[in-house]
C-alpha cells in the first residue's frame, strides 16, 4: 500500500488516516444495506473532492471497496436466493448494490483518467495499476451483470469505459500482469482475463437466462476466464470481437469489424473442451463437479442447462434458426400465468370480468416457432424468463400458448420478449388424479396443447405439485374415459410443469 495520508492540504474527514480508519471501523457490519450505503456516500464524496491527489484518491477507493466486500456478498446471496421478494425489498437490494459497484467503478476510473491524461501525481499510480485496472474491470463487469439480472435497460457507456481502461493497461503492458484481487481470497486475475469475463458474459446470450443461471454463469466464467482465448487476428476457436478504440458491446464475426489497431478477437478457448467435460460428467453421474461447486446448493440440471447454453452460444459455427423470422407489425392480446391461461380458455368461470388482466403488446416479427414482440409499458412484475401466456392475434379467436424465452428491457417501461409458441390450440380439462386402483374424487385442473386425440405424446399443463411420480390423471374426453401416463416433466416454470403423457381409452363406465 502507499504512504498517502502525510501532507495532505485536503479538508475531506478521510484525507486524515486515523479518521478514515475510524470511519471504516464503525461501519455497522451486521446491516449489510447500512454499510454499503455508507461507503456509496464516501466513495461519491471521494470521488467529488478535487483536492486528493492521484495516489491518495486510489489508496481511499481501494479501502472502500475492500470494506464492502463482505456487505455486497451477503446482499447479492439474499437477492438470488429468494425466489419470490417483494417487489420493494428487492428494488432496495439491487439499488444497494448496483449503488456500490457503480461507486467503485467510477472511483477507480477517475484515478486511471488521471494517469491517461498525465495529470500531476499521477505517474506514482504505476506501481499498483495492476491492481487498480483489475478492479476496475470487476466493478464495471459487476455493474453489467445487475443490470442484466434486472434485464436492462443496459448502460452503453460501460463498454466505454471498459474498453479504454483495458486500452490502458495494454499501452503500460500491464494487461497481463497477475495479482491477488482482494486480500484473504487466494485467486488472482489479470486486466485480460477481467476484461474476458465480462465479454463472454455478454456473449452468452443473459437476456434468456433466469437470475440464478446469470449467477451460475458468471461463476462458471470466472472459473474458465484463464482458458479464454483473446488474439489479435481471428481463429476458428474465436468466434467474437471487440473494439478497444471505440468501446461498443463485443458481436459475433458474423458482422465482420471494421479493420484497426484497437479490434481483438475472442472466444472460449480451451475453455470449450473443459465445459463439455463437465457437462458429461453431470450428466453421466448426476452431480455437479467439485471445481464447480462453488459453496452453493444448485441443482444439478440448473448446472448442466447453463453449461449447455454455453456450448450453444459459445459453438464456432453460428447456429441457424429452425425458421425464417418475417417483420410484420400487429398487436397481440395477452393473458398471462397458468390461472390466466384458464381464465381465457373457460371465460363463463373467470372473474376477471373487465378484462384487467390482459395486456396488449406489439409484434415486431414472427416465425413458426414464435414471436418477438415489444411490451409498450410492463405493469406488475409478472414478466420474467419461463412465463408461460396464452396470446390472441388481433381479429382472431383462437388463443395460442407460449413461454417467454428472451427478456430485455430498452427502457424502464418498456420490454423486448422473445417467445417460443408451445401450441396452437389449448383445452381446458378436468383430471382425477390415480394411485394404483385409487381415483380421487376431486378434480385438478390441466390444460392439453394442440393434438387431444394425437396417436403420441399429449403435452399437458398442470400446476406444480399435482403430479407425483407413479400416479397417472383419469378424465372424460368426447364420452370416453382416457388415462393418461406421465412420461416426463418437459419444463417446469413459476406455476406450472409441463408434462409430456402417453395416453389410452378406455370405456365410459
Amino acid at each position: 500500500m502507499l504512504s498517502i495520508f502525510g501532507g495532505t492540504r485536503s479538508a475531506h474527514p478521510m484525507a486524515d488516516q486515523k479518521e478514515a480508519r475510524r470511519v471504516l471501523a464503525a461501519l455497522p457490519v451486521a446491516d449489510a444495506f447500512a454499510v454499503l450505503e455508507e461507503l456509496a456516500h464516501w466513495l461519491e464524496s471521494v470521488q467529488a473532492d478535487p483536492t486528493f491527489r492521484p495516489e491518495q484518491r486510489a489508496q481511499l477507493v481501494q479501502m472502500l471497496d475492500e470494506a464492502g466486500q463482505a456487505s455486497v456478498r451477503k446482499l447479492s446471496r439474499e437477492y438470488l436466493a429468494a425466489s419470490r421478494l417483494g417487489k420493494h425489498h428487492e428494488i432496495k437490494l439491487w439499488n444497494a448494490v448496483q449503488a456500490f459497484w457503480n461507486g467503485v467503478a467510477h472511483g477507480y476510473a477517475t484515478c486511471l483518467d488521471a494517469l491517461a491524461a498525465g495529470a500531476k501525481g499521477a505517474d506514482a499510480l504505476k506501481g499498483s495499476l495492476p491492481l487498480i485496472g483489475v478492479r476496475a474491470l470487476r466493478a464495471l463487469a459487476a455493474r453489467l451483470k445487475w443490470l442484466h439480472l434486472r434485464y436492462g435497460p443496459l448502460d452503453a457507456h460501460i463498454w466505454t469505459v471498459m474498453c479504454g481502461i483495458y486500452a490502458l493497461l495494454e499501452s503500460k503492458r500491464a494487461n497481463r500482469v497477475s495479482v491477488t484481487v482482494y486480500p484473504g481470497v487466494a485467486m488472482t486475475s489479470t486486466a485480460e482475463q477481467e476484461l474476458l469475463r465480462a465479454a463472454m458474459f455478454s456473449t452468452c446470450s443473459p437476456d434468456s437466462l433466469l437470475p440464478l443461471e446469470i449467477e451460475l454463469a458468471e461463476r462458471v466464467i470466472a472459473h474458465c476466464s484463464a482458458r479464454f482465448a483473446f488474439v489479435a487476428q481471428h481463429q476458428v476457436e474465436t468466434p467474437y470481437w471487440i473494439d478497444l478504440a471505440h468501446g461498443a458491446a463485443p458481436a459475433r464475426v458474423a458482422r465482420p469489424p471494421q479493420p484497426g489497431p484497437g479490434v481483438r478477437f475472442f472466444g472460449p478457448g480451451a475453455a470449450a473442451a473443459e465445459i463439455e467435460a463437465y457437462a458429461g460428467q453431470i450428466r453421466a453421474t448426476h452431480e455437479i463437479p467439485a471445481a464447480l461447486a462453488f459453496g452453493g446448493a444448485y441443482a444439478s440440471e440448473t448446472m448442466l442447462g447453463v453449461l449447455e447454453h454455453f456450448q450453444h452460444c459459445w459453438s464456432a459455427k453460428l447456429s441457424q434458426r429452425r425458421h425464417p423470422r418475417h417483420r410484420v407489425k400487429s398487436r397481440l392480446t395477452i393473458a398471462w400465468g397458468f390461472d390466466g391461461i384458464l381464465d381465457v380458455l373457460r371465460p363463463a368461470n373467470s372473474l376477471d370480468f373487465a378484462g384487467a388482466a390482459y395486456e396488449s403488446w406489439i409484434v415486431e416479427n414472427v416465425s413458426v416457432g414464435g414471436f418477438g414482440a415489444l411490451v409498450p409499458q410492463v405493469r406488475g412484475d409478472w414478466l420474467r424468463i419461463g412465463c408461460l401466456i396464452a396470446m390472441r392475434a388481433e381479429g382472431g379467436d383462437n388463443w395460442l400458448v407460449g413461454v417467454v424465452r428472451r427478456l430485455s428491457r430498452p427502457t424502464l417501461e418498456q420490454a423486448a420478449v422473445g417467445i417460443q409458441t408451445l401450441a396452437r390450440a389449448a383445452a381446458p380439462v378436468d383430471l382425477r388424479v390415480q394411485t394404483g386402483n385409487l381415483t380421487s374424487l376431486d378434480t385438478e385442473a390441466g390444460i392439453f396443447l394442440d393434438h387431444a386425440d394425437a396417436d403420441t405424446e399429449i403435452q399437458t399443463l398442470v400446476r406444480p405439485g399435482v403430479h407425483l411420480p407413479g400416479q397417472s390423471f383419469a378424465l372424460d374426453w368426447d364420452g370416453r374415459r382416457k388415462v393418461l401416463l406421465p412420461v416426463g416433466i418437459a419444463e417446469r416454470g413459476h406455476d406450472y410443469e409441463l408434462l409430456r403423457c402417453r395416453h389410452f381409452v378406455r370405456d365410459a363406465a
